[in-house]
Formats: C-alpha cells, structure tokens, sequence
C-alpha cells in the first residue's frame, strides 16, 4: 500500500459528517431528555414513572449508529491508494539487456556461477515481460547485438544457454560500449522512453560520470552479479585464471562503482538474491509506465484508481442486519427498481462489472470480445485497437477531450491508412499538451509518409504520362510502317504479275502440288513400316537386382544419417564465429585495463 498516493475520489462526501454527527446529537439528546413529565410530575415521582435501565442498551446503539454512518460516509467519499492500468496504443517499457560476458562473470561465489544465475535471473524477467518491446546485448571488450528489440521474449529466452563467456573475441568489461550499443537500439526503434539493465560485477570508474550524457532520456538499472568478498576466476579446462605475476585473481563486486552508476542513471541499483525479489523489483519498474516526472498532473496516464469504499460497506452489513426492523422492509420495497427485462447471468457476472469482465478478456488477449464489453471508451478504443479494428478505435475516440485520446486517435487513423487526419489528431493532441514528444514524433513521421507518397503519386503519374506518349508514337509509326509495307507489297504483286504471263503462273502452282504430294505419301510409308516392325519386350528386374538396389539405397539413407549427425547443432559456436567477423569489421583497438 503507498499512503503517497491515498486520497478520496469524491472527497465531497466528507461534508455529510457534520449533519450526520447533528443528527446523533439531538438523537442522544432526545433519548437523555426526560420529556414534559418533570411539570406534571414530582421530581420523587419520575423514578418511579419513567424506565432507565434500557439506556446502557440505548448508547450501544447510538454508538453502533454513528459508525456505521462515518464508515458509508467514508466509502461515499470513494478512499483509493492503488492506480489501475490505463489503456495506451503505445507501450513506453522498452527494455535493453546488457549482459556481462568477461571472464569475471565465471566466478562461482553465486552458485552455480555469476553467469549462470545471470541467465537464469534473465529468464525469469522475461517472463514477466507481457507487453513492450526487449532486446538483448552482450559485451566484453566490445558489444554485439544478440536480438535487437522485439516483442518475442521466447526468441531471446531461447539464446541465452549459448551465452557464455568464451563467445567474446576481445577480452575485458568496456561498459562504455554497451551503453552506447544500448541506446543506439532504442534510437533505432524511434522510442523516445525506454529502460537499459546493465547485468554485471563491475563497471569503470569514470563511465557513472559520462553516463546522464550518453543515456539522454533513457533510464538505466544495474542487477549486481556476486558478492563484495568475490571468489577465484575458473577456468574451463583446470585451475583459475592468474594475472601477470602469477597470482590467482579473485574478482569481487564493485558495489560502490555501480550504485553511483545506476544513481547516474535514474535508475535503481539491485544486488543479486537467491529468490524472486530482485526480478519483481526490477519488473515493476520495466513494467510501469515513465512519466519521466513531467506532467504528472496530464492525462498521460488515466484517472483510474481502485476504489476501496465498497469493502467499507461490508462492515456496515451486520449492525444493518441486527437493526432490521417490519417498517424498514417496507421502505425497502418502495425504494426497489421498476422490474425490467430479465437476461441470462452467468457466475462472472454476480460479481464483476462489464468493464471488469472486458478488462480480463483484454489481458488474455481477447481483444475482439473485450472491445464489445468495456462502457468505457478509452478501454474500448484500446481493445478495437489491439484487434486490428483501427477505424472503430479512432471513430470511438472522435468526443475526446484530453490530448492522449488525441494522440491515440492519431495512431489509429494513421494505422487505418487516413494520414491527413491522423496529423490534424495529433495537432489537436499539441495544441492540448505542447510538451507531448510522442505526439510531436509522430506527426513529423506521418508529415514524412505523406511527403514520400505525394513524390511516389507525381512520379506514377509522371511515368503514365511518359508511357502514353511512347504508345502513342509507337502506334504512330507503326501505322505509317504498315502503309508503307502495303503500298509496297501491291507494287511488288503488280510488277510480277506483269512480267509473268498467266500460263506461266498456272504451270508453277502446278508443280508445287505434285511435289507437295510426293512428299506426304513418303512419310506415309514411313511410319507404315515402323508399326510393322516388332517392338522388343520390356525386361522386368530379377529378385537379386530388386535386393541390390534395396540395399544400396539403404546403404545411402545411413550415410545420410551419419553424415547430418556429425554437423554441429550448437549455437554458441555460431554466435562465436558471428562476434568474430564483426570485431575484426570494426578494426577498434583493444582496451586497456584488466582482461577479467
């Protein structure tokens, strides 16, 4: 429970306290008051007439009264401390993972080594991981990009068996680099918020101070592999690893150049734990949405608190039961509802609202059914969204007043393909909130799209306008080709019929139908005396020439076998190779300091 963030959503209802505790005022006056029997009656007498014992029983009640009433005053007022998720088209929880891999990180003062509880605390983060884009890097000397950012954490779950420390081509912990990798994958995505987890046993000293510097508005977090005492390097064949005078190197925790790391980067420092505490800290963290402490009085995030004052009510209930009264069954009837339609009720819906109902159809991802559930339009317009329904999203969205609706109708309309509008929504969403970066962001990337599709329609309709002039040539000269060739085949005709004289003709047209004759009747006679010929019989294979290719074809299938099970299925020996090529591309030289 965070007291910080108590307050009442109707804080209103509070004023009812004063008529309230009026009105038990005159109520224990009237039961104290003695009424006008003290004018009639002699003070000796009005013992003896008026009852008092039933008054102990009487102030229980008063008492029992005023409770009940500040308790359902109180959950009126609507007391809340817990915020409920806001629907947003975007997801600012952008993670980059920098993990470790010198030779440091072999040290086994955690069991079963630093690297190996590095992967397995990665995992479990990935897992909590039900929304935003995560990316993967590692580092040594210099850093590689293992799975750049994406929103399958399972392709990344599934590479960190091969990350060990032996994959590195240059020796070393230069954090400097990682940083900068890591804020180079976040500046590619276009994100302008995001989380950095440096998963590591150590840090250079002056990298805190360059930190703020590099990381700009990103935020970066240290999880803290090993302890202060530290343990000997390991190696993979025997022994442990010595430094240039021949002693055994024993890595430890540099808690101190960390914590101002992370302090560095408004981030939290988390030392490693042998259960789950350290990935839910974290979590909550990379999970949350960052206002980055701007604005916090915007709709950037929802208005939408947990209210707690119905629980108050449950309080209520028994001193409600035990005051039930014949004339208060009667109030009750006359204050019950006209009947209205009755409609079938399944057991979630005693008990949840609608929106509650479509909320938990939204985290299962059940975005077409949530959408026709939730009364709220934020909550609807981010489920239409989720399901592709980006026309209905931005059309539930077309009465909002904030600047967050706008800029989510602006993501919508831009998804749905309507640019122009989608820039007019997030102008709306600026002119609300000046200070919106999403906002500004995408607009100026819609503003770019349309510029880009205006220079592709002028160049289509350029080269329509090329290909219709060609066609129109083309068909031009080939008329006049085709007048030109007519004119000089019925010249070419009437000069030879000119020349030849008619019996002539008639004798070559002649000729040319007996040779023509000729011609079929001898490959008549051809093919007559190739069916005459016999054909030779088809030979079946023997049994031995049947088993013989049997065998043979068996003999291939195993050495197929052999052969694929002799190729290596190993990643790590790719990502090795991988790491390799791109260290000796950069040509960087190497670093100094410590190869551990």
């Amino acid at each position: 429970m965070n007291f910080a963030d108590f307050h009442f959503l109707r804080p209103w209802w509070l004023l009812a306290v004063l008529p309230a505790a009026l009105f038990l005022i005159l109520l224990v006056r009237h039961r104290h008051g003695r009424g006008n029997w003290s004018e009639v009656c002699d003070a000796e007498l009005l013992p003896f007439i008026l009852q008092d014992k039933p008054l102990q029983q009487s102030r229980g009640n008063l008492f029992g009264a005023g409770f009940a009433a500040l308790l359902t005053i109180v959950a009126l007022a609507g007391p809340t401390w817990q915020r409920l998720p806001g629907p947003a088209f975007r997801n600012d929880a952008a993670l980059v993972i920098a993990l470790d891999l010198s030779k440091s990180m072999d040290a086994a003062d955690i069991k079963p080594s630093r690297i190996g509880k590095a992967r397995y605390k990665i995992a479990d983060l990935l897992k909590q991981r039900k929304d935003g884009q995560t990316a993967l890097l590692v580092y040594g000397g210099d850093a590689f990009t293992v799975t750049p950012l994406t929103n399958d954490t399972a392709t990344i779950d599934s590479q960190l068996a091969a990350l060990t420390t032996d994959i590195m081509p240059s020796p070393g912990s230069n954090t400097g680099v990682a940083l900068n990798a890591a804020v180079a994958l976040l500046r590619q995505a276009g994100l302008v918020k995001g989380h950095i987890l440096l998963v590591t046993d150590g840090a250079d000293a002056d990298v805190a101070e360059q930190a703020e510097h590099w990381l700009g508005d990103y935020r970066l977090s240290v999880l803290a592999m090993g302890t202060p005492e530290g343990a000997p390097i390991q190696l993979q064949g025997a022994g442990f690893l010595k430094d240039s005078n021949g002693a055994i190197v024993v890595a430890k925790l540099d808690e101190a150049a960390l914590s101002t790391l992370a302090q560095h980067g408004r981030g939290i420092y988390q030392p490693v734990t042998a259960n789950d505490a350290d990935v839910e800290n974290l979590g909550r963290l990379f999970n949350s949405a960052d206002t980055g402490g701007e604005n916090l009085d915007s709709n950037l995030l929802l208005q939408q608190w947990d209210e707690k004052g119905p629980w108050l009510l449950l309080l209520v209930l028994p001193w409600a039961a035990l005051q039930f009264r014949k004339g208060l069954l009667l109030a009750l009837l006359c204050l019950l509802p006209l009947p209205k339609n009755s409609y079938a009720l399944d057991w979630q819906s005693l008990w949840q609202t609608p929106d509650q109902r479509a909320k938990q159809a939204f985290e299962q991802q059940q975005y077409q059914q949530a959408a026709e559930q939730f009364d709220n339009p934020d909550w609807r317009a981010a489920a239409q969204y989720k399901a592709g329904q980006y026309q209905e999203a931005a059309e539930t969205l077309k009465n909002t007043q904030s600047a967050e609706g706008h800029y989510n109708r602006g993501n919508a309309l831009a998804k749905a393909g309507q640019l122009q509008e989608a820039v007019q929504a997030y102008q709306q969403a600026l002119q609300l909130d000046p200070k919106h970066q999403d906002a500004k962001y995408n607009k100026e990337l819609v503003e770019k799209k349309l510029k880009e599709q205006e220079q592709q329609n002028q160049q289509d309709q350029n080269q329509q306008d090329e290909q219709k002039q060609d066609k129109q040539k083309s068909s031009d000269q080939q008329q006049k080709q085709q007048q030109q060739d007519g004119k000089s085949d019925q010249d070419d005709k009437d000069s030879q019929q000119e020349q030849k004289p008619q019996d002539q003709q008639k004798a070559d047209a002649k000729q040319d139908a007996e040779q023509n004759k000729a011609k079929e009747d001898q490959q008549s006679e051809a093919e007559a005396k190739q069916q005459a010929e016999p054909q030779p019989p088809k030979q079946e294979p023997t049994d031995q020439e049947k088993a013989a290719q049997a065998t043979e074809k068996n003999e291939t299938e195993r050495a197929n076998e052999q052969l694929l099970k002799r190729i290596p299925d190993e990643p790590t020996g790719l990502l090795k190779r991988k790491f390799k090529y791109q260290y000796g591309q950069r040509n960087r030289a190497n670093q100094s300091g410590p190869a551990w």
